[in-house]
Formats: C-alpha cells, structure tokens, sequence
C-alpha cells in the first residue's frame, strides 16, 4: 500500500509511504545520539511530534540534515506554540519553556513534559542547522474530528483548532 501524505487545506507532499511489509528497512533510533546512516542516505526524514520534547533541538536538527540529500526533505510537527500561551496566559510566550500536562491514556496516568518555544526559535534553529522553511501549515482538524472532540471545536467558529504545526523543510 503507497500513499501521498497530506492534511485537509493544503497541497500534497508527495511523500510516499510504502507501509506495508517494512520488515528489516524499518529503523528504531536515539535521536540523542547519531543516527547509523551514512551522509546524504535519505531524500525524507520524517520527525512527527518528537521535537517538542526536547529543550536543545541542535543536535537532532544538524543530524536529520546530515543524512538528507541536498534538498531533501524534512518533514516535522510539533505542539503549536499558542497551546502553551492558551494553556498558561501569564507566562512569556517568547520565552523557552518546560512544562508538563497529565493525561490519561487507557486508563493510566501519564504525565507528559514538553518544551514550549516561539515560532521564531523554531524557525531560528532550522536555518541555523541548514535547512530552508518550505511550508508552514497550520491543518484544519481531520474529518471526524468533530464528533470526537465536540467541546473543543465548537469553540470555533472557523472550525480550526490550533494543536500543533507542521513543517517541510529543505536541506540547503
């Protein structure tokens, strides 16, 4: 099975994923530490709500650009950062900003630490690790969503619901 990843409201990215029978081509890493790939082994990295976990994005950043081609791809989502200053109203937007959040998932309480940033220290730590910003999408919730979340998008009248943002970036 091959498809074209994208989100309602914007153009495809024309990534395909070949999802079925990975086998031995699927790889589980520490993003802490290099990856074990050569320089310039992928034309996409695909890093989806990872980095916002992280409170120094240097190393992780400079290391998906090693092992892209010269204008590959990467393709990332983080949390949106208004959902720190929607979350906490009096604290410094632009500030960087640990904070955490219990959830429940299946029954069990899990509390999940993340590090908030302003759109400009994203963007800052791209150019400065060697990638030029290709699109900025702020997605609209996916189909279905609604009748999930029905509380927290008929607080919208546009329907939008700011959670996180996604980004291509170009290896430069």
């Amino acid at each position: 099975m091959a498809g074209s990843v994208w989100w309602p409201g914007t153009r495809g990215l024309g990534l395909r994923l070949d999802v079925c029978d990975l086998g031995d081509r699927l790889h589980v890493a520490d993003i802490g530490s290099p990856l074990p790939f050569p320089d310039g082994a992928f034309d996409d990295v695909v890093a989806s709500l990872v980095l916002h976990y992280l409170e120094d994005w240097t190393a992780p950043l400079a290391e998906s650009r090693r092992v892209l081609t010269p204008g590959g791809r990467l393709i990332m989502s983080v949390n949106h950062p208004f959902v720190f200053k929607w979350l906490y109203r009096d604290a410094d937007y632009f500030a960087t900003v640990k904070y955490s959040e219990e959830y429940t998932f299946d029954g069990q309480a899990a509390v999940l630490t993340y590090w908030h940033r302003p759109l400009h220290a994203m963007t800052d730590a791209f150019t400065a690790a060697g990638f030029r910003t290709a699109v900025i999408s702020e997605p609209p919730p996916a189909p279905g969503a609604r009748e999930l979340f029905p509380d927290a998008l008929a607080k919208s009248s546009s329907g939008a619901f700011l959670s996180f943002l996604f980004f291509v970036l170009e290896a430069v």
